[in-house]
């Protein structure tokens, strides 16, 4: 059966296999081209509900790209008869848009149930040149509550795609149960990262020099990644689950952690959270209560359901606080957390579970977390990693990294950049930025220029790199500690994805930030009494072409990537195009010399 939903346009039908569910919606038309589908299905509670889904059409007309959270460096069109992609709780987010070359948005989509499996598809249909967009329910095995409320939002406007998708983030934050965690200011430092840097093979003394260098570099956190917990260098999870300290590498973890806060750096310690492995001391307490194991990671997957499960983990991280004072925890693999599809498993509180639900259970103990560990320490930092960065994961944590892509400047501007279209206020954090040190020192720089509307995560060893290298990373972090009011802050414009962000400004009232990763010519329209417009391109020009609205008389600074000035003069901006010469990895700052009132 199939319950049709009218609004113009597009015509939204429901498909009710079996008459399984009682439906009734809802339209609400919010504004011009913005309206709201409200869900709601009755079924008897307990029974598996079959797979059902919401699906409608768009004429492909005046769209030319597509974007989602999964979207990496691909932003093509998608097949209608292809996967899509999958959003829960755990991995990626309920939303996506269509856009066209001028980076207006043709409709935006999105779906307020951000916890539970989906499969979301917006693709092109050959035969007419249509989009079928759909969302997939109760794909993974479930049980029903009496009642299943969800809302789906419809935009078309002729609005730029990134302001679509920033009133998407500010509806799911509205949402019950979606209320983000406000950011503690510490969440905006620069940080340095021990793993691409040593990996597993860590020790105290190492860090404690590294950090000092760190510090001197401008950066305020270490996060301490894997292999403080093992003596096991080979990458993998059998020794996880029991957290305590390796004594060979941290014979004095306490001492440890507070020589690094002593120097004025927060210190955060990482944790594989649902993995439990086979030669842990914990595994025979824990191998009943497992959703599933894996033979390459040699561990298990813990399952959240049961209680005695989210409070081990809990008071683990309660003890690290409170015994080590740590400042925040790096939270990995959350996205472990589901059932096998091969094998659907239990959906009973049975053995002592105390949910059916998976994504519940996984809800209740990461907000615990988040809960508890507050309780501790009020501004304690959080740290989640692509993909587990939908709206959901923004009020268990308050810091979402990059994914891992080492040494790739281009992947890591295009991640974070993502990231932060969807992220809201929420702290948005580079993949850790490594170099070879035998590169010149333009192409080093171009790794913290590609993330700059970011916050970079530093993870080579500075002891190692040489002068020239660590002097153009002490200018750049202080660059994008300097200017984070308008780099974190401000207005972001991330133009042009479908070519991955060739261009990306950030504003305020008095000042712009404008990134040039390719040769175009930058068009100027908005004067701000500062403008600093950065060459992230490998060659020596940028292109500018001012606009009617930029008079009067500026002081002209052209710096290089260690930010020493090659050039300096006061400059009439007048309408009409312009060609600099401006170092690759540098930048030109022109600052106007009477103010706007």
């Amino acid at each position: 059966m199939k319950n049709l939903m009218n609004i113009s346009p597009p015509l939204v039908t429901f498909h009710n296999p079996e008459h399984f569910f009682d439906v009734s919606q809802h339209i609400e038309i919010v504004e011009d081209s913005v309206c709201l589908i409200h869900l709601k299905l009755r079924a008897e509670a307990g029974k598996k509900p079959p797979v059902c889904r919401l699906e409608w059409s768009v004429p492909a007309i005046d769209i030319h790209s597509m974007w989602h959270p999964g979207t990496d460096r691909n932003k093509a069109f998608q097949i209608d008869w292809g996967e899509g992609f999958a959003s829960r709780g755990t991995t990626l987010a309920p939303v996506a848009t269509l856009f066209n070359v001028e980076g207006k948005n043709r409709l935006t989509f999105a779906f307020t149930d951000a916890l539970n499996h989906l499969t979301i598809k917006a693709g092109i249909h050959e035969e007419d040149s249509t989009f079928h967009c759909s969302i997939t329910l109760f794909e993974e095995p479930t049980l029903m509550k009496d009642e299943y409320n969800a809302t789906l939002r419809i935009d078309r406007r002729d609005v730029p795609y990134y302001e679509a998708l920033e009133e998407v983030v500010q509806w799911w934050s509205r949402q019950p149960g979606m209320t983000p965690s406000p950011p503690p200011v510490d969440a905006t430092n620069p940080a340095y990262s021990t793993w691409y840097s040593y990996h597993q093979d860590i020790t105290a003394d190492q860090l404690e020099e590294q950090a000092r260098l760190a510090k001197e570099l401008g950066c305020d956190t270490i996060i301490v990644d894997d292999g403080w917990q093992t003596d096991d260098n080979g990458r993998g999870y059998a020794y996880t689950g029991d957290w305590e300290v390796c004594p060979g590498k941290f014979p004095d973890m306490g001492a440890h952690i507070a020589a690094i806060q002593s120097l004025g750096m927060k210190y955060m310690l990482w944790y594989s959270v649902p993995f439990v492995g086979k030669r842990s001391k914990v595994w025979g307490q824990f191998a009943d209560k497992l959703l599933s194991t894996d033979d390459n990671l040699n561990a298990g997957i813990l399952d959240p359901r049961f209680p005695e499960v989210r409070e081990y983990l809990i008071s683990v991280y309660e003890q690290a606080v409170t015994n080590w004072n740590i400042d925040g925890l790096k939270l990995d693999f959350v996205d472990s957390f589901r059932l096998p599809a091969e094998s659907p498993g239990v959906i009973s509180q049975e053995n002592g579970r105390d949910y059916v639900s998976v994504p519940e259970a996984v809800d209740r103990l990461l907000s615990d977390v988040m809960d508890r560990l507050k309780a501790i320490k009020p501004n304690i930092l959080i740290e989640f990693r692509q993909t587990y960065i939908g709206p959901l994961m923004r009020k268990y944590g308050n810091m979402f990294r990059a994914n891992d892509c080492p040494n790739d400047f281009l992947q890591n501007r295009v991640r974070t950049l993502d990231l932060r279209l969807l992220s809201g206020d929420t702290v948005v954090h580079s993949d850790m930025i490594m170099f070879n040190p035998r590169d010149k020192v333009e192409n080093a720089a171009m790794q913290m220029i590609h993330v700059m509307f970011a916050v970079p995560q530093i993870s080579v060893r500075l002891d190692r790199v040489g002068d020239r290298h660590l002097a153009m990373l002490r200018f750049w972090i202080s660059f994008i500690r300097d200017h984070r009011d308008v780099l974190l802050y401000g207005k972001l414009q991330p133009f042009h994805p479908e070519l991955l962000y060739p261009k990306v400004t950030a504003s305020n009232r008095d000042k712009t930030v404008i990134a040039i990763y390719s040769e175009t010519v930058v068009e100027l329209d908005h004067p701000t009494d500062r403008l600093i417009i950065v060459n992230g391109t490998p060659g020596d020009r940028l292109y500018l072409r001012f606009s009617c609205s930029f008079q009067g008389n500026y002081e002209m600074k052209i710096k290089d990537c260690y930010g020493q000035t090659v050039h300096s003069q006061s400059v009439e901006l007048n309408e009409g195009l312009q060609e600099l010469i401006v170092p690759s990895a540098g930048f030109v700052d022109f600052m106007l010399n009477s103010p706007h009132i």
